[in-house]
């Protein structure tokens, strides 16, 4: 499995998502109307790069099952 390209973009995926998550938490816990700003256009961020990870999980779980 650790072979497999597909299984290593969807690892990468998950762990920008998680990046992202931890970004606008930090920045969310500065205060202030600047950081309010910006930690929310990481969350949106995130909510894209979310929906790309779970993409590529669901096309690597079609794929191996299909014996790909």
């Amino acid at each position: 499995m650790l072979n497999d390209p597909l299984f290593i973009i969807a690892a990468i995926a998950c762990l920008t998502v998680v990046a992202i998550l931890i970004l606008g938490i930090g920045t969310f816990g500065k205060g202030g109307e600047g950081s309010a700003k910006r930690s929310n256009k990481l969350m949106r961020y995130r909510i894209y790069a979310q929906a790309v990870a779970v993409a590529l999980i669901l096309l690597f779980v079609f794929m191996r099952r299909m014996g790909g």
